[in-house]
């Protein structure tokens, strides 16, 4: 029996060995000039995700499959004594201390003091007395136990995502008590058994559990990576966000380093010139997302070939981007373009007539565009006209915020270049009046509305990826040249892992 243990433990082993020869990632020489995305965990994250390891514990012990014990052993008198313990599975679990460290290039270390479990099951024994006198007993036992248990995980890089190997685990047994019938004073039997089973069920316990540590630490590497893959994807945009170099375990914080190349069709994403330093973060927040500006550069290329980049308004909406203030010269404007019909009967189209460019800055979200803007009216009894057709060149700078669970977006100064300009209205375009106004129209509502469009569209997005779900506090949004900051503290959803561990079990 004890060999078949070994056996098993060596070819865990083995099997071991294997994931970690296939974990291996390769990496250029220069691995922070392909970075387009940083994820940065300080250890007050880490102390608070410790409280969910509670959870992760129990769940193991639940889960584990602890195999059938048999043994014999030779007895005085008595003949030879065989035994076996069947059906053996977790009555009741407590914890009472959980402790995390973060240990410099090295692992996350773990430490669970005062496990207590209680293990329910079936003894059957069986002896042939020195007189051919067989005897076989089958009895409920119970196994009264008091455990640390200590977990070092690495974060290694497989398949190209992190992953975690908690293979490193090590069981203490303070006590080991067993029980049989309920009967709770020492007898003969029980002294007997315990004696014969202790050392073999404490390495049959260490085995399974830490087994089943590992496996569930890997499982959950891989659901954190894909709600992170879920997250910075809609329909056919995605960011690529393998590793782009191997993850970082320092004393004060963990940190992944990903490529976040957007994906999209036949569309070719290439980044090699990141600015990222990890010098660029600091450890005073619990969490920090370091963005390239080209990642948010080539998402926005992405929605113009998506066609997303297209708005419609019409009714009160465009009723109130055209009187936007009551003075005589905005109605004569108004009068000569809709030709006397209501903005009601009318309707106008914005979209974008090139790849915009995004560049980040200390002042904010650099936005600029080619836009193209079309107005129809509907006379009555009459065919759609188009009045007024008009390309500029948009240029506006966006600050961004996060509060009460929305985004919210700040258009700073703009500036606006007419390209095209056709008006029925103004056939010659010599009417400064005209282009005047519209030119006003467009920085003081036009593009506050077009932003207050955004704004709801991307907070559904975020939310539908479970953003919402997080307490997050005090948010921050900081924008450098070439890239952006996200820092922020936040509580985690105790029943997003609860969830996750009862669909998993």
């Amino acid at each position: 029996m004890l060999w078949a243990g070994r056996m098993r433990l060596g070819t865990f082993g083995i099997l071991l060995m294997l994931v970690h020869a296939s974990a291996a990632c390769e990496f250029g020489p220069f691995p922070y000039s392909v970075t387009g995305i940083v994820c940065r965990m300080t250890k007050p994250a880490a102390l608070l995700l410790n409280q969910e390891t509670a959870r992760v514990i129990q769940a193991a012990f639940r889960n584990a499959k602890f195999p059938n014990i048999t043994g014999e052993r030779s007895m005085r008198l008595l003949g030879k004594v065989a035994y076996g313990l069947s059906n053996i599975q977790v009555n009741d679990l407590s914890i009472e201390q959980s402790e995390v460290e973060l240990k410099e290039n090295d692992a996350i270390h773990i430490a669970i003091k005062n496990v207590t479990a209680f293990f329910k099951g079936t003894l059957t024994y069986g002896y042939a007395g020195a007189w051919f006198l067989q005897l076989f007993h089958s009895v409920d036992f119970e196994i009264e136990s008091s455990i640390d248990l200590q977990i070092n995980i690495k974060l290694m890089c497989q398949k190209d995502q992190v992953a975690a190997d908690a293979s490193d685990c090590y069981l203490t047994f303070h006590k080991l008590t067993l029980h049989l019938q309920g009967d709770k004073e020492p007898g003969w039997l029980k002294q007997l058994f315990t004696d014969f089973i202790s050392f073999t069920l404490k390495l049959v316990l260490k085995s399974e559990v830490c087994n089943e540590i590992h496996f569930l630490a890997q499982v959950l590497a891989n659901f954190v990576h894909d709600l992170a893959v879920n997250f910075v994807q809609d329909e056919d945009i995605r960011l690529d966000i393998s590793l782009a170099s191997v993850p970082l375990i320092k004393a004060n914080y963990l940190e992944s380093h990903h490529k976040g190349l957007v994906l999209y069709k036949n569309y070719s994403d290439v980044f090699s010139d990141s600015v990222f330093s990890p010098s660029l973060l600091t450890e005073s927040r619990m969490l920090y997302f370091w963005l390239s500006e080209h990642i948010l550069s080539s998402l926005a290329s992405a929605a113009f070939l998506d066609k997303r980049l297209a708005l419609t308004i019409r009714g009160e909406k465009l009723q109130a981007l055209f009187e936007m203030e009551d003075t005589e010269a905005q109605r004569k404007a108004v009068q000569m373009i809709f030709q006397g019909t209501s903005c009601n009967d009318s309707v106008a189209k914005v979209w974008s007539l090139a790849h915009p460019q995004i560049s980040l800055q200390p002042e904010g979200t650099v936005v600029k565009s080619l836009v193209a803007a079309e107005v129809t009216i509907f006379p009555r009894g009459g065919e759609p006209l188009i009045v007024l057709y008009m390309e500029k060149e948009v240029m506006v700078t966006i600050q961004a915020a996060y509060a009460e669970k929305k985004l919210i977006l700040y258009p700073l100064d703009s500036r606006i270049e007419f390209k095209v300009f056709k008006c029925t209205a103004d056939p010659s375009g010599n009417d400064p009046s005209i282009r005047n106004f519209l030119q006003r129209m467009i920085s003081v509502v036009g593009i506050p509305e077009v932003i207050s469009r955004i704004e709801p569209a991307l907070t559904s997005l975020m939310n539908s990826k479970g953003l919402h779900l997080f307490e997050i506090r005090n948010p921050e949004i900081i924008t450098r040249k070439g890239y952006a900051i996200v820092q922020l503290d936040f509580s985690f959803p105790n029943h997003l892992l609860l969830d996750f561990l009862e669909k998993r079990l």
